[in-house]
């Protein structure tokens, strides 16, 4: 157990309710702890995902244990290797090692002759109903199940039916093997289950080796069982699942592993529906899986979140028994955390205006030596150059500026970062009143954070030299929906937000454009950016990460 240090004594660190239970069973004498990340490969892995990564990774690393990660693939039609190729990226991405790679197609020769030893039990039957009839008499909450016309097939008839649907002798959907349960349980998936159906679609592993599959609730436990997982861990929705997980165990007589649920992560500000998240890149919303503005692993690193912020998230998230909505703004501050340590300091101007000062040599050029990193002095630092034409942002301009405004004005003086203090001693606007240019003096004693009379300037703002500056496109991502919960009113598609991506032209310090793809900076006084997967030299680009303060605090107010 880590321990966490008080000013007067060391205290053990507070379990979660899922470590409590593992430390029971170590306590009780179970020698080893083994637990799974089960993913069904039919999409993009989202943040939700990463939670449970981190969940049963650090489980197993803490109590040096094994995870495996075992790809749920029971339903050909929506499967795909590219799912699996980009969960196994993304697991590693985020900073963990599987100690083996299993599929459930593995154990589909296992899962079948099991499923005929319940039929030889007399606990499994093939059902001839359609669908819709089966749902209709399954019954409701309130109504006890009809039983079906075919619950009572002998034994050899059912063993046959099902031999012959393996066999591929049957259409999609002509029948199903299902368990004989009760049809009245008050836990509706006890009412009969299904476990097998047909489904004549190559996999993407077994090819046309097998036409009937099995279905998650059939598969899951077993495959946990055949791996001998002794904590399988799933999300709260799963929990009236578990009777029948139990049921399958129990009546194969198999290893017991056993399943505990904790709450799935919510997220305001978010969608992390498969279904809606395939919706909005179909139809254009967003441009791809990876769009920075999707709650995918893939587009979190797009956008530039690092592993180490994701764990971090997971870490203060923590492992709760009910469903609960976490801020965004929480998963923001651990990439800010993170990348405030880590990100080197540059300077960029993305709405700019020209500033000349007039007392400074006309072809001088000089290099001021700016700070890479103040909370890293490994980091070192760099030389940017320096004349009398600079871009400073707009925002950093106000020609009637209220009280305690300490940045440039008619008249005002403010230091720029790193360099000298300059007065603004003339606007400069076009006809239709847009300031264009400031004309500006300059105290050549100021240097070094220092005046030659001792004067106290409280303004400090960022800039870049005119010439040097790099053009670059900015893409200024933000929030994907304007509303805390998406689904209210119309809908998701209803709120979503039209100003989550703006694309502006910045002007950056020149070693900008030697950034590699994925590289993070903080660009002072704005933000955190991250070079594009589609950044080049001759071409960069930088996405907006985060801000470096919540701007969406005060409008949810």
């Amino acid at each position: 157990m880590e321990n966490r240090t008080t000013e007067n004594q060391t205290l053990p660190d507070k379990l979660n309710f899922i470590e409590e239970i593992i430390e029971e069973s170590i306590r009780q004498g179970e020698p080893r702890i083994h637990t799974r990340f089960p993913p069904e490969p039919n999409g993009y892995l989202h943040i939700g995902h990463a939670k449970s990564i981190c969940l049963n990774f650090g489980l197993a690393k803490k109590y040096n244990g094994k995870c495996n990660l075992r790809f749920d693939d029971t339903n050909p039609v929506k499967e795909d290797v590219e799912y699996v190729d980009s969960i196994k990226e993304d697991i590693q991405w985020l900073g963990f090692q599987w100690d083996g790679e299993y599929y459930a197609s593995d154990y589909f020769e296992k899962l079948y002759l099991w499923a005929e030893e319940l039929i030889c039990k007399g606990l499994a039957y093939v059902d001839n109903q359609t669908q819709e009839e089966i749902r209709l008499n399954r019954g409701t909450v309130q109504k006890a199940g009809v039983d079906s016309p075919y619950r009572n097939r002998t034994v050899e008839e059912n063993l046959q039916l099902f031999r012959d649907m393996r066999a591929g002798k049957y259409a999609d959907g002509a029948m199903v093997l299902r368990a004989k349960i009760d049809m009245a349980h008050p836990n509706m998936l006890l009412r009969d289950p299904l476990m097998y159906r047909i489904i004549h679609t190559d996999h993407h592993r077994t090819g046309s080796s097998w036409c009937i599959y099995p279905m998650y609730d059939y598969a899951h436990g077993q495959s946990d069982s055949i791996e001998r997982i002794t904590h399988s861990i799933c999300t709260l929705e799963f929990d009236v699942h578990r009777p029948l997980y139990d049921w399958f165990i129990e009546k194969l007589n198999i290893f017991p592993s056993h399943q505990y649920e904790f709450a799935r992560l919510n997220l305001n500000y978010t969608v992390m529906s498969k279904r809606k998240l395939l919706h909005l890149v179909q139809e254009g919303y967003v441009s791809s899986w990876d769009d920075p503005r999707m709650p995918t692993i893939c587009g979190l690193r797009r956008r530039g979140y690092t592993p180490a912020s994701l764990r971090l998230f997971a870490e203060k998230v923590g492992v709760a028994k009910r469903d609960n909505v976490i801020d965004l703004g929480l998963l923001e501050w651990c990439v800010r955390e993170d990348l405030n340590k880590s990100a080197q300091r540059r300077m960029a101007v993305l709405d700019p205006i020209r500033v000349v000062i007039t007392n400074y040599p006309q072809e001088k050029v000089e290099y001021i030596e700016c700070v890479n990193n103040p909370e890293d002095v490994q980091a070192g630092t760099r030389s940017v150059p320096f004349s009398r034409n600079l871009y400073i942002d707009r925002d950093d301009f106000m020609e009637n500026p209220p009280k305690k405004y300490f940045r440039l004005q008619p008249g005002g003086e403010v230091r720029l970062r790193y360099g000298y203090l300059i007065r603004c001693e003339e606007v400069i606007k076009e006809a239709d009143g847009k300031v264009v240019e400031l004309r500006c003096s300059y105290d050549p004693q100021s240097a070094h954070g220092e005046s030659s009379d001792g004067r106290k300037v409280k303004g400090i703002i960022h800039w870049v030299e005119q010439k040097a500056a790099v053009e670059a496109e900015v893409r200024l991502f933000d929030r994907l929906f304007v509303s805390e919960d998406p689904e209210e009113g119309d809908g998701y598609l209803a709120n979503l937000n039209p100003d989550s991506l703006k694309v502006v032209k910045g002007y950056l310090e020149p070693s900008l454009a030697q950034a590699i793809v994925g590289e993070k900076f903080q660009f002072e006084r704005i933000g955190y950016f991250t070079a594009d997967y589609d950044h080049t030299k001759e071409r960069p680009i930088f996405n907006r990460t985060v801000g470096l303060k919540d701007s969406w605090s005060k409008i949810a107010k």
